[in-house]
């Protein structure tokens, strides 16, 4: 047998909770009635009061009576016939009147069911259909799918507080979800770049130095050859060197960090003399905990990336600040340049590790920049409008501090 819904239930309950106490009460209350009514009457008593008195009446006329004595015998017989037909009416609504009464509760009791089936059907309506709409978005969640944008308002308004608090923590689990699939996703990239470096670097040593003695010995008709073998292991040393970065999160004790000189010093080594630079530092800037090294490769790296996209002829401005992150103090630092900008499609997508949009590059600069940042528990943004220039910035919390691996890997900014 199919069980019944929720809603069907629930009318059902709701119906019976009105219609039994009352039917009880109603059909009690008949019955009682009935069964006193005839009792109170006094029918028969007034049968035997009507007898003994006409016999008594009987007998005064046989007797000899003053004329205000017949008067008052008459008067006696009439009030005795007036209350007995008064007691035979009465006894005959007290017979047929419990029948009346049951018939009157049963038609009563029929109007009470029809009002109680309507109540019950709304009230029903206010609880079961918001019921069954939470119910749907526990299993959306439960898919990591969208909850419904604007919903109906129905039912009470505990049930609109319910359904705040409830999409306020599907996005809670979403954010949860995409932080552990962008950790595991960073995870594999990390490994993927250790083994690469690890490979990269065992031939890379003896590769340098047959390079080393090939330009001691070899003849001058080979120097060009050697030439291109030495710019090329170079190259796959710097690539082994970037790939080993992005494998490791920085280690060891943090401490406090200059960022204003920093950033003076990494951008006059990043940017050469063909490009305007402009750096610009606030008043007052605040240490922020971290390491030092890392920090500085990541600015490097962004750096690059600007003084690449504006070729010759461009400008590099670079500005640091304080800031506020999360309630706390923070420092920033932005990155502008008047290159040829990055398209929409393709900005979601320059912090991915392998991502690169140019001939040579290996797409880990950036991904080395946001992971350090990300590091240090800080943030990082880009804009960029084609043909107009790259805006790249970073937040770093002023007492962050430096999370572990596992953590900082949760902490995915989309």
């Amino acid at each position: 047998m199919k069980r019944l819904g929720f809603r069907a239930r629930l009318i059902i309950v709701l119906i019976l909770f009105a219609v039994i106490p009352a039917s009880i009460l109603v059909l009690g209350g008949a019955a009682l009635v009935g069964s006193t009514l005839p009792v109170v009457t006094g029918g028969e008593a007034w049968e035997r009061v009507a007898a003994s008195g006409a016999r008594l009446i009987a007998s005064a006329r046989r007797g000899r009576q003053s004329v205000e004595q017949r008067a008052a015998t008459e008067a006696h017989e009439q009030e005795l016939i007036a209350s007995v037909e008064q007691s035979r009416r009465v006894r005959y609504l007290a017979e047929r009147g419990p029948t009346v009464l049951a018939v009157l509760a049963v038609v009563g009791l029929v109007i009470l069911a029809v009002i109680a089936s309507r109540v019950a059907a709304h009230l029903s309506r206010q609880m079961s259909r918001p019921l069954d709409e939470l119910v749907g978005w526990t299993e959306l969640i439960s898919r990591g799918r969208a909850l419904p944008e604007k919903p109906p308002r129905r039912g009470a308004p505990e049930f609109e507080v319910l359904r705040r608090r409830m999409r306020r923590m599907a996005g809670e689990l979403d954010t949860a979800r995409s932080r552990e699939l962008e950790a595991e996703r960073l995870e594999a990239f990390r490994e993927t770049a250790r083994r690469v470096a690890h490979e990269l670097k065992n031939p890379l040593t003896p590769i340098r130095f047959a390079v080393e003695r090939l330009r001691r010995d070899a003849p001058p008709a080979l120097a060009e050859v050697v030439e291109v073998l030495g710019t090329e292991s170079a190259r796959l040393e710097g690539m082994a060197r970037s790939f080993a970065q992005f494998g490791k999160l920085p280690e060891g004790p943090a401490a406090d960090v200059d960022l204003a000189e920093l950033t003076r010093y990494t951008a006059r080594a990043s940017v050469p003399d063909g490009v305007e630079l402009k750096v610009e530092v606030d008043d007052g800037v605040k240490m922020v905990s971290g390491h030092h090294d890392a920090l500085a490769r990541a600015l490097s790296n962004v750096l690059i990336n600007a003084v690449e996209a504006c070729k010759e002829g461009g400008s590099v401005e670079v500005h640091v600040g304080n800031a506020a992150h999360n309630g706390g103090a923070a420092v920033e630092v932005t990155v502008r340049d008047s290159g040829c900008g990055i398209p929409r499609e393709q900005l979601a997508r320059i912090w991915e590790p392998y991502a690169t949009f140019k001939s040579g590059g290996t797409g880990l600069g950036l991904a080395i920049a946001r992971q350090t940042i990300l590091a240090h528990h800080g943030t990082v943004e880009a804009k960029s409008e084609v043909g107009r220039g790259t805006e790249i910035r970073f937040l770093l919390p002023v007492n962050g501090g430096v999370a572990q691996a596992k953590v900082a890997d949760q902490q995915h900014v989309p």
